[in-house]
């Protein structure tokens, strides 16, 4: 089992959508968890909405601050725009997703960045497998 952590600013948008698509995805073979630098009151509205689209519920996430501990815990992080804020740990494989923040988007660009993430996700999913596999 891999552990993920997907991290980006707010976690109310990117991370959020990453985490949710991975656990859908991973089922049982491996664990995914999000944080955020600086995290925000709520998930995005808009990003509530297109993830129920697709049949995962958001509403009830709350945003959760990126610790020392919560950055030791996985084997992949995967970031996307928080920067220099990001620690670097030691040991772990770092991945950075170069995508738009969904903040004050349309319904239609945060599909988009959804749509995005989801091809991403079972990317690194598939290579997960993968290197369980060869383990």
């Amino acid at each position: 089992m891999s552990r993920v952590l997907f991290v980006c600013l707010h976690n109310a948008g990117r991370s959020q959508i990453s985490q949710a698509l991975f656990e859908k995805l991973a089922g049982e073979l491996h664990e995914g968890r999000s944080a955020g630098t600086e995290p925000a009151d709520q998930v995005h509205a808009n990003v509530v909405k297109v993830m129920r689209e697709v049949g995962i519920h958001l509403e009830r996430r709350k945003p959760r601050l990126l610790t020392d501990e919560l950055a030791r815990w996985p084997d992949v992080v995967v970031t996307m725009g928080c920067g220099d804020a990001c620690p670097v740990i030691a040991g772990k494989r770092y991945i950075d997703w170069d995508l738009p923040d969904p903040q004050g988007l349309s319904l239609d660009e945060v599909r988009a960045i959804r749509d995005d993430i989801a091809k991403r996700v079972a990317r690194l999913v598939k290579d997960l497998d993968r290197a369980a596999i060869r383990g």
